[in-house]
């Protein structure tokens, strides 16, 4: 197992260069600062699995780092590099979370040693969480505390293992996908690809050269030969969410994929054949649309396999808080926000709410308080919702607002204009389901523009 982002600080500039690209060297991706407090601002922006520290540096040394990284990133493990070993520091580096030490100059075997370490460790926790997971119902994505979301989750469960096709049924916001990365997770391909396709982001010839691929000159555009969705998912699962709004050519050649596993590229007429798990979700009503004539009844009942339901958040409202709770403690980290918590007005608040948007909608509402308050302890007019059948919920909002207007100066002063910016392009894609076209399009820029601006930030160390 990899270790998918490690953390390099050392003040020096040769010996921070050789730590990193030994690291890079055994496989493993990372990101190397010579300033502390630099590499804590970035670790506030995404998570790592493995800080590497040096312990003598100026203004911060790899102790305070260390105690810095542990509030920030509970549970992540760390090792410090030193040339002045002691007793005393080992103790207190392990208190602070240091897994092992490494003496200066570090031997690239040693290096290999340690990190080979902490990643079978890693791959072990992880396996423990999935076999904890598929005996009580519960995972690290998923927050499950209601007896309709446990039964979910135990029916995901049982269906990990086998190959067959699965149907996630529920309304927009349930969290579909997430089931679907826990059945992968759970199952024997999750070391291999889990890959997502959005079926109704895409136009028809768009999302049929997503899945399929196509060879070059296919169609104007197709200027080289594109691998599919399919194919990158070979040996694992492919996610295809919102199934219920591909036309009805789709239908029949994604249907001879389920029922052959092969199919051609785009312009292509070599069949090519492979081994893909399908998870497909929706918020259709199938059933209705076979009876209606617009989705095939052949195909339904090749995807109506291994049914999996999400019922509507107002269904289990005993999820609301520590959903609520799950999305605070993220949103404060990832924004640098003070520790989040709810009055108990504010969870009243949160569950008497009607949620049309299910968990999408909580996760909003919360972010949006987290964001706009800094953090501390958030009471019911910190709390800004949609419409609603509740009769006081226009004065909650507009109380929010108020609240938030008073802040918002105060919280963009100390923010830099090109974090603010990166993060509205990164949400909007997010929301487009990894669609540049049309991110682009919403944002009122060109793709190229979005290109861009993607190589400056990959140049910069901020994507990797």
């Amino acid at each position: 197992m990899k270790l998918e982002h490690v953390l390099v600080v050392d003040d020096d500039p040769l010996s921070r260069e050789f730590l990193a690209e030994a690291v890079r060297e055994l496989g493993h991706s990372v990101e190397a600062f010579g300033e502390p407090r630099a590499a804590l601002e970035r670790l506030r922006q995404r998570p790592f699995d493995l800080l590497i520290t040096d312990l003598r540096m100026p203004d911060m040394d790899g102790l305070e780092l260390l105690r810095a990284a542990a509030e920030v990133a509970p549970g992540m493990p760390g090792v410090l590099v030193t040339a002045h070993g002691t007793i005393r520091s080992a103790v207190e580096a392990m208190q602070l979370g240091a897994v092992d030490f490494l003496m200066k100059p570090v031997a690239p075997e040693a290096l290999e040693l340690v990190l080979g370490r902490i990643a079978r460790t890693a791959r072990l926790e992880a396996e423990n969480a999935y076999l904890r997971a598929e005996r009580t119902g519960d995972a690290p994505q998923l927050v499950a505390r209601s007896r309709a979301m446990l039964e979910t989750l135990e029916a995901a469960g049982r269906v990990a293992a086998s190959k067959g096709t699965v149907l996630i049924t529920g309304e927009s916001g349930t969290g579909k996908e997430r089931v679907a990365q826990f059945i992968h997770d759970s199952s024997p391909r999750r070391e291999q690809a889990f890959i997502r396709v959005n079926c109704a982001a895409l136009s028809e010839q768009l999302l049929e050269s997503e899945l399929f691929g196509h060879e070059r000159g296919a169609f104007t555009g197709a200027h080289r030969r594109r691998e599919g969705r399919f194919e990158l998912a070979d040996g694992g699962t492919l996610l295809l969410d919102e199934i219920g709004e591909i036309s009805p050519a789709l239908q029949v050649k994604l249907l001879r994929v389920l029922e052959e596993e092969e199919f051609e590229r785009v312009g292509g007429s070599q069949t090519l054949q492979v081994d893909v798990r399908i998870i497909a979700a929706t918020n259709r009503d199938l059933p209705t649309e076979v009876a209606a004539g617009r989705f095939r009844e052949d195909l339904y009942y090749r995807l109506h396999v291994l049914p999996v339901h999400i019922a509507p958040l107002r269904g289990r409202t005993d999820d609301i808080a520590p959903l609520a709770e799950h999305f605070a403690r993220h949103y404060a980290r990832l924004n640098g926000a003070r520790p989040v918590s709810f009055s108990p007005d504010a969870l009243a608040r949160l569950a008497s709410w009607s949620w049309p948007g299910n968990v999408r909608e909580l996760e909003n509402v919360v972010q949006r308080a987290v964001v706009l308050t800094g953090g501390g302890t958030l009471q019911p007019a910190d709390l800004s919702f949609g419409s609603s059948p509740g009769t006081d919920d226009m004065a909650a909002t507009e109380d929010a607002l108020d609240r938030a207007v008073a802040k918002l100066g105060d919280l963009l002063a100390n923010r830099k204009l090109a974090d603010i910016e990166r993060e509205a392009i990164l949400a909007t894609l997010e929301e487009t389901g990894g669609n540049k076209t049309e991110a682009a399009r919403r944002l009122g820029v060109t793709a190229r523009t979005l290109s861009n601006k993607f190589r400056q930030w990959r140049a910069a160390g901020l994507l990797d």
